[in-house]
């Protein structure tokens, strides 16, 4: 087997740098302690060339391999956080959306919960997805008979709402009251 030259020693350096980069996100799943001749067989140290290091190359290597598993491993963390966070959010938003205003402008679809029998001031609707609404005007329709059809609760100017009923042309203003 031929010698390596000194040359050489930089090129596996960087490609050992490379590999274990490319490698990051699998070495922060797990904690690497020690050095990589005790995370290695004698085997797969020699195959990966870093038998050829000298004690100070590879204690450089080896710290580098540390500070790239810590900032991983930070990395992860806070990805995780982030991502827990934002969803919390979303299921506030969601949540909570008819009591306050998040900035949407899209529908609250769902389905009300029993028979429909018209608009009325200070009737309550319940909807399938636990969301009850209160009729906050006066607008009436009567004569309607609908078993729970689908409704869609649209945001207004300045906090209001209306309710829109399938089949039904009149919109009330509601209020989430639950």
């Amino acid at each position: 087997m031929p010698s390596i030259t000194l040359p050489f020693r930089p090129r596996l350096l960087a490609c050992a740098a490379l590999l274990l980069s490319l490698s990051a996100p699998a070495l922060a799943q797990r904690v690497v302690q020690g050095d990589l001749q005790q995370q290695m067989s004698a085997a797969e140290f020699k195959a990966a060339g870093l038998d050829k290091l000298n004690a100070a190359e590879l204690a450089t290597l080896n710290r580098w391999l540390q500070g790239k598993v810590e900032a991983a491993t930070t990395e992860a963390v806070a990805a995780v956080r982030e991502e827990a966070r934002e969803e919390g959010r979303q299921e506030v938003i969601v949540k909570n959306r008819g009591f306050f205003d998040f900035g949407s402008n899209e529908p609250i679809s769902g389905v009300l919960q029993g028979e429909f029998r018209g608009f009325g001031k200070g009737r309550i609707y319940v909807l399938d997805n636990g969301q009850q609404w209160e009729q906050t005007d006066t607008t009436s329709v009567s004569g309607v008979r609908k078993q729970s059809p689908k409704v869609s609760i649209s945001p207004g100017v300045m906090g209001v709402w209306y309710m829109k009923v399938d089949g039904v042309n009149t919109q009330p203003k509601v209020r989430r009251t639950k």
